[in-house]
This record gives structure tokens, C-alpha cells and sequence, in this order.
């Protein structure tokens, strides 16, 4: 009786319909399979396809055109890359590009906001040859003097190792291109805030502060070191002749050097034939003489007057100050002023 009951109670729940609650889904049963994904694909609209891996060359001329890329970590990679390339690349190689092409590609990025960017782009310009950074370092030195002047500190640090490097590869052609002289002393005069002129009411507008924190002093420091280095190039007697390794010649053969052709591809520029007329600031100074002279007139009071004031504050700074003094002093010692 008890078992018949209980049939038709089972029979009864197969045509029963659940009441379903409002707002609740349905339950799912436990063999419930989720089907509704969606398999995910890559596709290429065009595809080049190549048996033969790219040459060095095409490489090279791709990486430099990822130098303007948006990404920072994308053009820190592309300087990498040129600078293994340059550096790798067998003795009497040539460079891939010829720096007249390659340094308008990269200077701009001496303004760079990623520090990582610019301390690449300082190993790559390590790996260029010297002799051929020296015929366009006028082209190097606008975008140094963009940078030391610039509103952002860790740009301006960047650009003085920028300019430690170029007064070690070529000081003298440094100094001795157009505005190579003026502007840049202008420059460091401009990022130390000492005016220009040697009068007190400048002074008493335009000092500079001295020793408000460590980094300040280590980057006045590290400015007067660079100032000393310029004007140790600026105030150095340049060899005649043949240059140092020439052998000695006597009579008649004195004074050959004088007479040999340039190896500079600019060796009249100084006069000035085929450009603009200059003035004070671009003019090319290539004699000790003439560096001398114009020191003397415009720079020697106000860098005279923010020495000593840089010595009084003692320390690194005392000590850096008193080097560019002892600078001046060597380089000037034999200035005659004309009448």
C-alpha cells in the first residue's frame, strides 16, 4: 500500500511545473556546459613574408627611425642599438650613416624628458668618432646651450656631461667656431645666475644663491668644473705646425707646419666670405689673442665678482670656484691690454 503511493507521488513530480521565484534565474543542472565564449583571433591584413633576414644596413637605418618614436623605453632601445652598432663595427669601417646625416637625428633628444633617453644618447655620441663630431660641433653646441639654459634641472645636469664630453673631444674647435666662445660662456654665466654685466645694481637683482641645498651646490659645483674645463680650452695655446707628434726640422726648413694645407674642411670660415656678417656674439675667434681680448672686455669682472662670491661659501664650492680662478689667472697672465 505504502509503495503504490509513493509510485504514483514520483509519477505526479514528472508533470509538476516548479514555481519559479521573481528575480531568480532558472538553476542550472550539473552537467551544464558554458558555450557563449568566444575564441579570440589575430589577423593581419598584410603580411610580408621574406627568405632573407634584413641586412645590417636596413637595420640600422630603421632603428633611426624609431628615434622620433612616442614611446620612451622604445627610443632608449634604438639609441642602444646604434651605439652597439657603431661600437661593434670593424676598425677601418665606415659608419653606417655619415654623421652629417645621423647627428640632426639625434640631437634633438639632448632636450629629451626621459633621463634614460639622454644618458643613452651621451654613450652613443662617445662612440662616434672624434675627427668627424669636430667638423659639426657648431650644429652640437646650438642644442647645448639649448639645454643648459633649460627650466628643467635634470635636463640642465644632462647637458653639462653633454658638454664635458664635447670639450673633451674637440675643445679647441669648441671654442674656436661661430658663437663657440661668447654664447656658451653666456650660457654657464646664464645657469649660475651671474648677469652679464659687472655693475652693482645688475648684482643686486641677478645674484645667485649659493648653498640652499645639496643638490644646488653639486650642480654649481659641477658648472664652475665645466666653466674651468672651457676656459682652460679657450685660454690654451694651440700648437703650430705640424702638431705634437711633427718631428723637429731645423734651417730651412723652419716653420713648415705654417705653410702645409688645412686638414679642417672650414679653414676660412673665420673670414667670413660666404655667410652673413657676424657680430661680437657669432664671431669665430680662433687665436688665443682674440679669446684674450674679448674675455677681458665683457666676462673677466662679472665672473671675477661671482668667484669671489662662490669662495666665500666655502667647501666644494670654495674649492671649484678658486680652480676657475686659478684658470683665469694662468690663461690671462701674458694679455697685454691694447691701447
Amino acid at each position: 500500500m505504502g509503495s503504490s503511493s509513493k509510485k504514483r507521488k514520483n509519477k505526479k513530480k514528472d508533470f509538476q511545473k516548479p514555481k519559479l521565484k521573481v528575480g531568480k534565474a532558472r538553476p542550472k543542472p550539473a552537467n551544464f556546459t558554458d558555450t557563449s565564449f568566444r575564441s579570440k583571433s589575430i589577423v593581419l591584413h598584410q603580411q610580408s613574408l621574406a627568405t632573407t633576414a634584413p641586412t645590417a644596413t636596413s637595420q640600422f637605418s630603421h632603428h633611426v627611425s624609431l628615434l622620433t618614436s612616442r614611446t620612451d623605453s622604445q627610443r632608449r632601445d634604438s639609441l642602444s642599438y646604434l651605439t652597439t652598432a657603431i661600437s661593434t663595427r670593424p676598425t677601418n669601417a665606415p659608419l653606417q650613416q655619415p654623421v652629417s646625416v645621423l647627428l640632426p637625428k639625434i640631437l634633438p633628444l639632448t632636450l629629451d624628458g626621459s633621463h634614460g633617453v639622454r644618458t643613452q644618447l651621451l654613450k652613443l655620441l662617445r662612440a662616434l668618432p672624434p675627427e668627424d663630431v669636430e667638423d659639426h660641433i657648431e650644429q652640437v653646441l646650438l642644442y647645448i646651450r639649448a639645454g643648459i639654459t633649460h627650466l628643467a634641472a635634470d635636463i640642465r645636469s644632462s647637458t653639462m656631461d653633454l658638454l664635458t664630453w664635447a670639450l673633451e673631444y674637440g675643445g679647441n674647435a669648441l671654442v674656436s667656431c661661430a658663437g663657440g666662445w661668447v654664447k656658451t660662456l653666456k650660457s654657464l654665466m646664464a645657469m649660475q645666475g651671474w648677469p652679464i654685466e659687472h655693475s652693482p645694481g645688475a648684482w643686486s637683482s641677478g645674484r645667485a644663491s649659493f648653498g640652499k641645498s645639496d643638490y644646488e651646490d653639486k650642480a654649481l659645483v659641477k658648472s664652475l668644473n665645466i666653466m674651468a674645463a672651457l676656459l682652460r680650452a679657450g685660454f690654451e695655446d694651440p700648437s703650430e705646425g705640424g702638431g705634437p707628434e711633427a718631428p723637429a726640422q731645423g734651417f730651412p726648413l723652419t716653420d713648415t707646419g705654417l705653410h702645409l694645407i688645412s686638414k679642417r674642411t672650414d679653414c676660412f670660415a673665420h673670414l667670413g666670405l660666404f655667410g652673413p656678417a657676424r657680430d661680437e656674439e657669432t664671431q669665430i675667434y680662433e687665436g688665443r689673442e682674440d679669446r684674450q681680448r674679448i674675455f677681458y672686455r665683457r666676462f673677466q669682472g662679472s665672473i671675477g665678482y661671482g668667484l669671489e662670491t662662490a669662495k666665500q661659501e666655502g667647501g666644494e664650492v670654495g674649492r671649484a670656484a678658486a680652480s676657475v680662478q686659478k684658470v683665469i689667472t694662468e690663461g690671462m697672465k701674458d694679455f697685454e691690454e691694447a691701447d
